[in-house]
């Protein structure tokens, strides 16, 4: 587990409710449990603070950490779709987003780390598709300097499903079935401390199942298959996420308070 991908869980997964803020000896105490050291926590907050994703603080005369107003939106999202919070319903329509040319290798790629992770997928060079708008859309393009005509489409043949890679995902999800109930055992058991445990096999459990925002779309159901394992995994996710919350929360207080 990367120091950086571990913050982005911490602060949207724990601090979000607290004002998405904490001292730096804080953020170091709850990275601990999961097996990040000190030095490598104090290298990736000053990369993210760079890379605006943080800002400098002060909280009660220490040093902290908050997140910034883009890294707030983000993580919004992301906790929107980890816990699966919003059911929309499709109207059978299709966004096309048209991207004009980008200059520029790292913008490419940026704009299509970007657009992936929001949910849509390159159906032709340059022609971007979702089931849904997102909102986020126009930020995402602004970042990337890069401007995109939009339309909506109606019976398109064959099914854009296709631009997704649906056998993969499917193998990652029933990959992550076969695995979880064992990373909980072992992070259950890897700490004396009861909600130290909790916490570490929760901030596990979360951290794996992210992966599935940047490979899972958020396809209708109605478009996916009967026996589809994305919805026993996150059945599994939301079950488990829950009854290692309370527990968990006690030592982000208690790591908060020092």
């Amino acid at each position: 587990m990367h120091a950086r991908s571990a913050l982005f869980d911490l602060y949207g997964d724990h601090l979000g409710a607290r004002d998405g803020q904490a001292p730096v000896a804080a953020l170091v105490r709850l990275l601990d449990p999961v097996g990040i050291a000190a030095p490598a926590v104090r290298t990736a907050i000053s990369r993210m603070v760079t890379q605006g994703w943080l800002e400098p603080i002060t909280l009660d005369g220490a040093r902290g950490y908050r997140a910034t107003e883009q890294a707030t939106r983000r993580l919004a999202i992301a906790a929107d779709r980890v816990y699966r919070r919003t059911a929309r319903a499709w109207d059978g329509t299709w966004q096309l987003v048209l991207v004009e040319v980008l200059s520029g290798r790292a913008a490419r790629g940026r704009l299509t780390a970007d657009l992936t992770f929001l949910g849509y997928a390159e159906l032709t060079d340059r022609v971007w598709v979702s089931p849904f708008p997102r909102s986020e859309l126009a930020a995402v393009l602004a970042r990337a300097g890069a401007t995109a005509r939009t339309a909506r489409a109606l019976d398109l043949d064959p099914s854009p499903t296709s631009a997704w890679d649906l056998d993969a995902l499917r193998a990652a999800y029933d990959e992550w079935l076969g695995g979880a109930p064992d990373l909980l055992r072992r992070h259950l058991g890897a700490h004396a401390d009861p909600d130290k445990a909790a916490f570490a096999a929760r901030f596990h459990l979360v951290h794996g199942w992210r992966k599935f925002l940047f490979a899972d779309p958020g396809l209708p159901d109605e478009l996916l298959p009967d026996d589809w394992p994305g919805r026993e995994a996150a059945e599994l996710f939301a079950r488990e996420a829950e009854r290692l919350k309370a527990a968990s929360d006690r030592f982000v207080v208690r790591c908060l308070s020092g």
